[in-house]
């Protein structure tokens, strides 16, 4: 309920509920007992009796009350380019029916510790705008919990949002403006034109950052993950992770050895960082700067799983607090990047929740050249962060007491309650978007105003100066020591010798290597071990009540196993699973639907029809087993692999999986898949084993759910970057799944996941071929190897098609030749297996996928590379589209290019070939 009301409406409602509270609605009800006498609905109803003319008072004044914490931000002086508001329509006295006589009356005012007091309306004015109309404004009435309101109102009124600051944090704070100020004027000084961007114009956010870091580490935080985009990333790097102007100024110098470099390397603005802070306190708070390419926002969902994964490996729930999430985000991006909203919607869902991020909005009211009137359709940047019912905290830029006060009031309510918080720093940006841009094209008179503003250090510094808080000789010395050490850094970065700049991650990482290797991996599992995991996969407790229909479904299963017919794809995923667990080795998958599977085939989390009560069976197999989380996600594509991206990169022993509901909604995280799965390791040496599920296959679906672009994916590969397989049987699966943990390297995994497949009859294996083995880049055709003419190449579930083709014909002319692993390309295995065809004389390369599509451009000039050979095509044509629209269409192109693999055999009878 807002406050553009007509108060004579008001008065009509009041006295309906002073008669009979029942008259008027909730919102009234709670709206009238909230400020009668003062009293608010959390400290119950009130008392005695009043005069009519007070109690009209005391409601039209505690509507100005509520009005002034609510809407108070709209006259908080917050804009360093701006004069500062002295009026608004909404918090006028006549638009409560005030006049300035009643200024001086009183009424009984509310405050949350001490009750209600009797004050005049002009000293709680006076209060009021001191807290809410200065350099901190405030958007919190919104939120439902009236203990959240309480708790921040408290602690805000009680200081009016300018707390006492002691000398020492004072002079803290100069030194970190002061830093941050010189630090950008060198590099502008020495390296003119060179991309940095600058933190000129937000330099307080570094003394914030500090402040904010520091009262973690008080709340009982160890680890902090901070994910930033570039504006005042060295600067962070710099004074917050301690990184020697040496080390920075290297990477201006550009001066490393390229042939000692590994990977292609990327600019300094988008690396990451990591180190200890051990503060006067002895209190050590781990740092890490998450890696971040330009697409500005992704690294949200990064950050998020990063964190989340370091809090699963700690217990309890003061997980949640010894792990901070940490963002800085551009007021543009804020506003404009669809993935801040879906990271935003992860807060409290249990699969994601980190137990609350500070954000931090560096507001340049400015992006690129845009301004915020072109940018959002709202008065705010952080008003996206309203649908959580978040704290916002707007800040003015050139006063760092009051951002000082609000990192730590945002860092107390989160970890008090477990939410996200918003700081909204309202400064600016002193050149352009970067150094080599020139902003007085677009917007000259906010340059001009720009121009105008001296560095916030130095008007912090006359201030502690006019207040007798500090000395002009100690200020001077300060800022020559700064200086000293910025030259000395220069120097010794422009010394002969530059060496490669180490880079620190987590001790998890320590042994596993980055060298992709072929060599097989044992993953068989003993049969015996199988069969007991066999009899745990489907069981709960005593009393929970299977689904009768699958209760058959797992019968079946299990006489299959038992009498060591075929198992199906789902069975062996589930024994993959567990057997994983069980050996100790901790399992994740999320994506949508994921707990029953897209196409009803897993089953790993069950529901009792009579109780709604949930069983998960993975997750109950053995007492010391590894734990496993499976989770249906919000319906994000973006986020949520960006999410489980972030959980990889933090827990290299967990098997990490993302779910896509169809293969081709990874459209949908293709920025996540460029710039960070294919590419992290070539430019930021950082490794991630996680696994991709992309159910993919030609059934007929359209044109939307058939493909999973497979070619996207193969032009992404090189330097054995991405493990890309298309396994046609669940044997095949489960050693995958087993590799993917096993092997002494991480690579993520694409895997081609089956749709029609899961329920095919030829698609399953035996309970042996389970407990033998590894996984199998290549699976030959062993039956008419001494008889074949024509070798098919193929991949994925055409296979059965063409196999159950073959038996028509009753040939033992055509090879079918499997490539079940993509990239790395098999060259070794797949040489073997080609070469072990003494009488062919025809190849072919066989795919569902349009010409244009699929893996054969990929395969093509490898296969010739390999064999000396050119592979004829057989597929479908070129296409703009990935698949045929109507059932009837794919069918008949479906049926042709089956044909086709054996017509030209059958063309060559007939012509007397």
């Amino acid at each position: 309920m807002g406050f553009l009301l007509n108060v004579d409406l008001m008065e009509e409602y009041y006295w309906k509920w002073k008669s009979d509270p029942g008259a008027v609605s909730r919102e009234w009800q709670v709206f009238f007992q909230g400020f009668e006498l003062g009293m608010s609905r959390e400290e119950g109803p009130p008392t005695g009796t009043v005069s009519e003319e007070d109690a009209m008072l005391q409601a039209r004044a505690g509507a100005l009350v509520y009005a002034y914490r609510d809407l108070g931000h709209l006259l908080a002086c917050l804009d360093p380019l701006a004069a500062c508001p002295v009026d608004h329509p909404l918090l006028r006295l006549e638009a409560f029916e005030l006049t300035e006589e009643d200024l001086d009356r009183s009424f009984h005012f509310s405050r949350s510790s001490t009750g209600s007091e009797k004050t005049s309306l002009r000293s709680a004015l006076e209060m009021l705008k001191e807290t809410y109309c200065r350099s901190v404004g405030v958007e919190y009435m919104h939120l439902q919990d009236p203990e959240e309101r309480r708790w921040l109102r408290e602690r805000m009124e009680k200081t009016r949002n300018r707390p006492s600051i002691s000398e020492g944090e004072q002079w803290r704070i100069l030194e970190n403006l002061a830093r941050a100020a010189l630090f950008e004027e060198f590099l502008q000084s020495k390296y003119l034109g060179q991309k940095r961007f600058s933190l000129e114009g937000a330099d307080g956010v570094v003394a914030m950052l500090d402040g904010l870091v520091r009262r973690a580490a008080e709340n009982g935080c160890q680890e902090i993950v901070l994910g930033m985009a570039h504006r005042g990333r060295l600067n962070v790097k710099a004074h917050l992770f301690g990184k020697s102007y040496t080390e920075i100024f290297r990477d201006f110098e550009d001066c490393y050895n390229p042939e000692a470099l590994v990977g292609s390397g990327d600019v300094k603005y988008h690396k990451g960082a990591m180190s200890d802070a051990t503060y006067e306190d002895g209190r050590t708070v781990r740092m890490l700067m998450a890696d971040n390419p330009s697409h500005l926002e992704s690294v949200s969902p990064v950050v998020e799983g990063l964190a989340r994964a370091r809090q699963d490996a700690l217990s309890g729930e003061d997980r949640f607090k010894a792990v901070l999430p940490l963002l800085l985000h551009g007021d543009a991006a804020f506003a404009g990047q669809g993935v801040v909203a879906e990271t935003l919607n992860m807060s409290q869902l249990e699969g994601y929740r980190t137990g609350g991020t500070v954000h931090v909005v560096v507001n340049n009211q400015i992006g690129f050249t845009t301004l915020p009137e072109d940018a959002r359709s709202t008065r705010y940047s952080t008003d996206v962060a309203k649908m959580l019912m978040a704290p916002v905290f707007h800040v003015h830029g050139e006063d760092p007491e009051a951002l000082l006060h609000v990192a730590r009031l945002a860092c107390d309510y989160r970890m008090e309650f477990g939410k996200d918080a918003v700081i909204d720093v309202v400064c600016y940006r002193r050149h352009g978007h970067n150094e080599g841009d020139e902003p007085y094209y677009t917007q000259p008179q906010m340059y001009e105003r720009i121009r105008q503003r001296p560095p916030v250090h130095r008007l912090y510094a006359q201030r502690l100066l006019e207040q007798g808080r500090v000395a002009r000789e100690r200020v001077d010395s300060l800022l020559e020591d700064i200086g000293n050490r910025l030259e000395e850094g220069l120097a010794e970065a422009r010394d002969a010798s530059c060496p490669l700049p180490v880079s620190h991650f987590y001790e998890a990482w320590d042994d596993i290597r980055s060298v992709y290797s072929h060599e097989p991996v044992e993953t068989g599992v003993d049969l015996q071990r199988l069969g007991s995991l066999m009899d745990k996969l489907h069981s709960c407790p005593p009393g929970f009540q299977v689904s009768p229909k699958l209760q058959r479904i797992f019968d079946k299963r299990r006489k299959a196993f038992d009498e060591g017919k075929g198992l199906d794809w789902a069975t062996g995923e589930l024994l993959g699973f567990a057997s994983l667990l069980t050996d100790g080795v901790s399992v994740r998958l999320s994506g949508e639907d994921s707990r029953r599977g897209t196409f009803s085939h897993r089953h790993s989390v069950l529901t009792d029809p009579e109780t709604g009560k949930r069983c998960t069976p993975l997750a109950r197999l053995d007492e010391g087993q590894a734990p496993f989380h499976v989770y249906d996600s919000l319906l994000s594509e973006y986020g949520v692999l960006g999410f489980e991206y972030g959980y990889s990169l933090a827990d290299p022993g967990t098997l990490t999986l993302w779910e896509a509901q169809f293969g081709d909604f990874a459209n949908g995280a293709q920025i996540v898949i460029d710039q960070y799965l294919a590419a992290a390791e070539a430019k930021w040496g950082r490794m991630s084993g996680l696994t991709l599920l992309l159910p993919h296959g030609y059934e007929g679906m359209g044109a939307e759910h058939s493909s999973a672009r497979l070619e996207r994916f193969l032009q992404l590969c090189a330097d054995d970057n991405l493990q890309v397989c298309n396994p046609t049987t669940p044997a095949q699966y489960f050693h995958l799944l087993r590799r993917q943990v096993k092997v002494p390297f991480r690579k993520p995994l694409v895997i081609m996941s089956p749709k029609s497949l899961l329920r095919h009859p030829l698609a399953v294996s035996v309970p042996a071929e389970l407990a033998r083995g590894s996984f199998q880049s290549v699976l030959g055709d062993p039956e008419v190897k001494e008889s074949a003419g024509r070798v098919v190449l193929c991949s994925g579930k055409l296979y059965y098609d063409l196999l159950r083709k073959r038996e028509e014909l009753d040939s033992r002319n055509v090879a079918l030749v499997r490539l079940e692993q993509l990239h790395p390309f098999p060259e070794e295995a797949l040489d073997a297996e080609l070469r072990s065809f003494p009488k062919a004389e025809e190849w072919i390369w066989a795919q569902e996928e349009s010409r244009n599509m699929g893996a054969w451009s990929f395969a093509a000039p490898r296969l010739e590379g390999l064999t000396g050979r050119k592979f004829t095509y057989v597929g479908r044509k070129a296409s703009a589209s990935p698949a045929a629209g109507h059932l009837t269409v794919h069918k008949e192109e479906q049926a042709a290019l089956i044909e086709a693999v054996f017509e030209n055999q059958v063309r060559r009878t007939k012509d007397g070939g």
